[in-house]
């Protein structure tokens, strides 16, 4: 199985079939606080739900266009992070995340994404790290301010989420103004 060491608290590993019990039970209990801002929790909460998701997950890696990992932190998985897409010929990838809530505000998915993007630039050779994010989702919206990543600019009626149609804020990073990663 595919980790890769953050840092001394947090770890990325491949998704895989043996993590689906854990899914469930987070996706169980913080259904309310991912629901807000993510459309994935109403239509995932069964094993076999999961399952499916570790599949097409995996199929997805293997095809080289996306890579999802579950996020590790101090032994416990807490959610998942990696790249929705990976674009080889844009040369592009686009970073994707959650948490469990009573973990937030701990700098992980900061750490996290910091980890992400400098993945992609030495090791995929990529030019450019997006995120795109709700543009009502404030924390979210912060750890790409403390990534030193550049809005883009804004896409409407980008998503469903519940009954709510949300737009999203597209942030980018490229190469040369990498510094710090």
């Amino acid at each position: 199985m595919f980790t890769s060491v953050v840092d001394e608290e947090i770890n990325l590993c491949l998704i895989n079939e043996n993590f689906v019990p854990r899914y469930v039970r987070l996706a169980k209990d913080n259904f309310d606080y991912l629901s807000e801002w993510l459309a994935w929790p109403r239509n995932c909460k069964t094993e076999e739900d999961f399952k499916s998701f570790v599949k097409d997950s995996l199929h997805k890696y293997a095809e080289r266009s996306s890579l999802v990992c579950a996020i590790e932190y101090k032994g416990i998985i807490i959610g998942t992070a990696g790249y929705n897409t990976i674009d080889f010929e844009l040369k592009k990838v686009e970073i994707g995340y959650w948490i469990a809530a009573d973990v937030q505000g701990k700098g992980i998915v900061t750490r996290v994404c910091k980890h992400l993007i400098s993945y992609a630039f030495s090791d995929l050779k990529m030019d450019k790290v997006q995120i795109s994010v709700a543009v009502g989702n404030v924390a979210s919206r912060a750890v790409c301010d403390r990534l030193g990543m550049t809005t883009e600019g804004i896409i409407t009626n980008e998503e469903k989420v519940g009954s709510r149609i949300l737009d999203h804020v597209i942030y980018g990073l490229h190469r040369p103004e990498i510094s710090v990663y």
